[in-house]
């Protein structure tokens, strides 16, 4: 498998997805998105696997959408069906990300920076997210005119409530680490130095129990 924007590990059981594009905080394209949907099929499909880790290489985890790389045919002039290698612009039609990653082995989100803008709503339906105490969110859609996507507002009233979901969104505002844990944005915080040991910890305890059982959990959370 060659990837170009994320690292893909598999040990004791566990995969390990990495953005790679630490000079660009790990700002997210198109293929970066191929990418990990490669990696995550994989990884479901792979017997030996039982839970999946994704973090960010780096000081951030993922600061937003790349607009240069996102959105280069539409800037350049010409035709935004040849922004990827499936000839997709923006977000690929052909995935469906809130989806894969409900129907998929239980993943968890390891935040160990900023995530901002897609940053946050690629996590927001994974099944734990752990973060450090250098992690930032924001849901910075209002402030460039635009609306939350993938599902986000209806994980964020899932995890926060209507109140302070409506409030993040709203106002478009940085929210620290620790802000995050006391809202229920995020699960659990650790030190910068042990949190992705301590996802890595969390994942291999998953991953110890019956395969297809998981799934079902995760459906029955999913409907509910």
């Amino acid at each position: 498998m060659e990837l170009e924007t994320i690292k893909y590990e598999k040990k004791e059981g566990i995969a390990l997805i990495t953005l790679n594009r630490p000079e660009r905080m790990n700002a997210w394209t198109p293929l970066m998105s191929e990418e990990q949907v490669e990696a995550i099929s994989d990884a479901n499909e792979d017997t030996n696997i039982g839970s999946i880790v994704i973090t960010g290489a780096g000081k951030g985890f993922c600061a937003g959408a790349d607009i240069e790389e996102t959105f280069k045919t539409r800037i350049d002039g010409k035709d935004p069906g040849k922004d990827t290698h499936l000839g997709q612009g923006g977000m690929p039609k052909h995935i469906n990300w809130v989806d894969l990653v409900r129907k998929s082995k239980p993943i968890i989100a390891a935040v160990n920076g900023a995530a901002v803008g897609i940053g946050i709503t690629m996590i927001l339906p994974c099944d734990i997210i752990i973060a450090s105490e250098k992690a930032k969110f924001g849901m910075f859609f209002i402030r460039m005119g635009l609306v939350p996507e993938l599902a986000s507002s209806h994980f964020l009233v899932q995890r926060m409530g209507f109140g302070k979901a409506s409030e993040l969104c709203l106002s478009g505002r940085l929210v620290n680490a620790e802000e995050a844990q006391s809202t229920g944005l995020i699960d659990f915080l650790f030190n910068e130095e042990v949190m992705l040991e301590e996802a890595i910890k969390k994942a291999k305890l998953i991953a110890e129990n019956p395969g297809p059982q998981l799934r079902m959990v995760k459906e029955l959370l999913t409907k509910n």
